[in-house]
């Protein structure tokens, strides 16, 4: 079992649930996060005064899958949110140990 996590753009988020969605994944966790990479931060003017902005907003996406689907999943992820500008975004795998379903007591696979 694996744990995909991607960092994404907002305007590609719909795109990425419908793929995942599409792909037969039933859930998935979102995160708001900030963060600074190769794409340098803007300027923003608000009532007149000037805002350097060099956090970029971007949403986390966390998805539980079994090793057989992962390659499936991470490769509809990069798919769709893929616009070919800097600031795209990352997906990584880590390997789950456990996974507990906490209302039915499931354990790994039969978990997700």
């Amino acid at each position: 079992m694996k744990l995909i996590t991607a960092i994404v753009k907002y305007s590609r988020l719909d795109s990425v649930k419908a793929s995942l969605a599409s792909a037969g994944v039933h859930g998935l966790t979102l995160s708001t996060v900030s963060g600074f990479g190769h794409e340098e931060g803007h300027v923003e003017y608000y009532r007149g005064a000037r805002y350097n902005v060099d956090l970029i907003r971007r949403i986390r996406v966390e998805v539980l899958a079994s090793d057989e689907d992962v390659d499936l999943l991470v490769e509809r992820i990069v798919e769709a949110a893929k616009t070919g500008e800097a600031g795209d975004g990352f997906v990584w795998v880590t390997p789950v140990e456990r996974l507990l379903r906490i209302n039915t007591g499931e354990e790994d696979a039969s978990a997700l």
